[in-house]
């Protein structure tokens, strides 16, 4: 479906408002903040070249996507509030990693992995902490693509995966 700035704004608009839990949306700044994350990403709407309704097929709810000039696209969903697609640039291929993410999915992730780390610190990282670790940058780095600012989490990252270094040698 061809992209009409207004109408789509408008299904934004209103698909934040019934999902306030999950996504906020700031007219004035066209900013969408996904709620678990705090983080916000400004909808460049003349570069949206389509959007589609969907039905997500384990909620049966309504939830929207954005695609961008770039080939790039956001959905709006509910779990999750602002999804995207990872990007492998840093992280190589990935096994296990879901077609679609979003910033809750890394706070999950990263979680897990800190349990690892500082709940057991006398045991060595089990194999899935890496991989953990993997899905968590191909993570960020598909939300820094969609306009996220995530500097902050990639330095907790960072000390995450210092701590495996140190501790598997």
């Amino acid at each position: 479906m061809a992209a009409d700035a207004n109408q789509i704004k408008s299904l934004v608009q209103g698909w934040a408002a019934g999902h306030s839990h999950a996504v906020l949306y700031d007219e004035e700044s066209a900013a969408l903040m996904d709620v678990a994350s705090g983080k916000t990403t400004i909808v460049p709407w003349r570069e949206i070249t389509a959007f589609e309704e969907k039905i997500h097929p384990e909620t049966n709810e309504a939830y929207l996507v954005l695609l961008f000039e770039n080939g790039s696209q956001i959905a709006l969903v509910d779990p999750g509030g602002v999804a995207f697609a990872p990007s492998t640039v840093n992280s190589g291929l990935v096994q296990g990693l879901p077609p679609v993410v979003c910033l809750k999915d890394f706070f999950t992730l990263k979680g897990r992995v800190d349990h690892y780390l500082y709940d057991h610190p006398d045991e060595p990282p089990p194999r899935e902490c890496l991989d953990m670790m993997i899905i968590c940058i191909a993570t960020l780095d598909g939300a820094r693509v969609v306009g996220f600012d995530v500097g902050d989490l990639e330095g907790e990252l960072e000390k995450s995966l210092n701590e495996i270094e140190r501790r598997t040698g």
